[in-house]
């Protein structure tokens, strides 16, 4: 049934749903990628659409920015709408010095300093961490088309701009890359024993200075994109 958030009717999402965190990259996949994509869901200007890519049914819907935001999407499409895999495919920030802008990267882990976990009532700290089964196709799928993809730790972060300025103490624990919603991601997956995997591009790097513009963001990311739809097809195959 429609929830809160979300107008789609029973059997209106794939199995499998890609999740950029803005709608309108989610409306650019649909237009470029799937064939037959028709709009689920509109609430909020949170665009999901439904299509087949190689002949599989194939769902992109936003995430909007932040874990609080991603846990809501993210719980209902596992819970609601009997979603079984969602890869995050978004936008991230290099604090590694071996990331360069677009490169892509897998989250095999996703370290946080949010208090989401906090809900669960665990008796000590909860690490989130991706789907393997989600995370070796994603790899496999990557190779298969010339792309090496470096897996590893990501920082999803609950601040943007940091007023402490500590953001860089996680690269030397070997994180990769800084973001905003991989860690509710994994947790809400684990909680309903769903599969989750966030891959992300490097829009910006920390190290550096350089960053991509808001169009760019948009439009540009098509590696990681067909990255996740080649695991989509994969996961079908299973």
């Amino acid at each position: 049934m429609p929830t809160p958030h979300n107008s789609a009717n029973p059997g209106d999402f794939a199995k499998t749903v890609l999740m950029p965190g803005d709608p309108l990259r989610a409306k650019f996949i649909a237009q470029t990628f799937l064939e037959d994509a028709r709009l689920v869901n509109n609430v909020r200007g949170i665009q999901g659409y439904t299509g087949t890519y190689k002949g599989v049914p194939v769902s992109v819907m936003a995430s909007g920015m932040g874990m609080p935001s991603m846990g809501i999407y993210s719980y209902e499409l596992f819970h609601d709408y009997g979603v079984e895999n969602i890869l995050r495919i978004g936008s991230a920030g290099a604090i590694s010095r071996k990331l360069k802008l677009r490169d892509v990267v897998a989250g095999q882990a996703s370290c946080t300093d949010s208090n989401f976990a906090r809900q669960y009532g665990l008796p000590g700290q909860f690490a989130p961490i991706a789907d393997f089964k989600l995370l070796e196709t994603a790899v496999a799928a990557a190779r298969e088309i010339g792309v090496e993809m470096p897996v590893g730790s990501l920082l999803s972060s609950d601040v943007f701009y940091d007023a402490s300025g500590s953001t860089m103490k996680w690269a030397e624990m070997g994180v990769l890359a800084v973001e905003m919603e991989s860690a509710a991601l994994y947790m809400t997956a684990a909680k309903l024993g769903k599969r989750a995997l966030a891959i992300c591009s490097i829009s910006d790097s920390i190290v550096t200075g350089e960053a991509l513009d808001a169009d760019e963001r948009q439009t540009s990311f098509t590696t990681m994109m067909k990255i996740a739809l080649e695991t989509a097809v994969k996961m079908a195959e299973q």
